[in-house]
């Protein structure tokens, strides 16, 4: 348990989602809720919708900023581009630790969210307010919290990763997490705007394996795309 109190925000396209984790949370004296005005805005331009904020009963506080430490909850459907965007939003800076209440994930939505530092993860159809609050004392800590069928899924993913990664003849051994230094240095030319021809340039590889190179990262890190892969490597730290 913890002594101090914990400041959480909840996140959600639906208002009635979101007021039931409220009334979950709302009377746990180790919880206080804030309002997360800035969220608002974001969220309401990614969906396209002109819904006006709305302010919920029920004992919350408004927010200005997200506190260090604060645990943000973020319930969704599923892991679409509003959801993936979201997402980002809230981990951006390392200050909000994650709880994530799905209704279904698939593996490489898995991987996906672990990467981006989600911290615990609850099926709708489990998050009781015994496990919710659990996940979210948990999170606070800064520890994990994964259903039994889904940590068997990740481990099910990062070991297929690993086979991949040892089998694949395409490019030099790179680790399974992380980014090997000639990843880093063609990622570093991407995000400097050069294309495939003036990387192999600059680098003195064969077009074809600036190509791999791209390839076997992003299928590893499971990234979308170029701009993906950039956006990875620097939140990483790595270019």
């Amino acid at each position: 348990m913890l002594d101090t109190r914990v400041t959480v925000t909840v996140h959600s396209s639906d208002p009635l989602s979101r007021a039931g984790v409220v009334s979950h949370l709302q009377h746990q004296p180790t919880v206080e809720i804030v309002q997360d005005r800035g969220g608002a805005a974001a969220r309401e331009r990614a969906e396209q919708t002109e819904r006006g904020s709305e302010k919920e009963g029920g004992g919350e506080k408004e927010g200005g900023g997200e506190a260090v430490g604060t645990v943000a909850i973020m319930l969704i459907d599923r892991f679409d581009e509003i959801a993936a965007t979201e997402l980002r939003r809230l981990v951006r800076g390392g200050e909000q630790r994650v709880v994530l209440i799905a209704r279904d994930l698939r593996e490489p939505e898995l991987m996906t969210v672990v990467e981006y530092g989600v911290r615990a993860i609850l099926w709708r159809h489990q998050a009781t307010p015994q496990r919710l609050l659990r996940a979210v004392q948990s999170a606070a800590r800064g520890e994990g919290d994964l259903p039994p069928d889904l940590i068997s899924r990740l481990l099910t993913q990062v070991g297929r990763l690993r086979r991949s990664a040892v089998t694949s003849a395409s490019v030099a051994f790179v680790p399974t997490l992380g980014m090997a230094p000639r990843e880093v240095d063609v990622l570093r030319l991407v995000a400097e705007g050069l294309d495939t021809r003036q990387i192999s340039e600059k680098l003195s590889y064969s077009e074809r394996t600036v190509k791999n190179v791209l390839h076997a990262l992003m299928t590893r890190l499971h990234l979308h795309n170029r701009a993906h892969a950039v956006a990875y490597a620097l939140r990483e730290g790595y270019i």
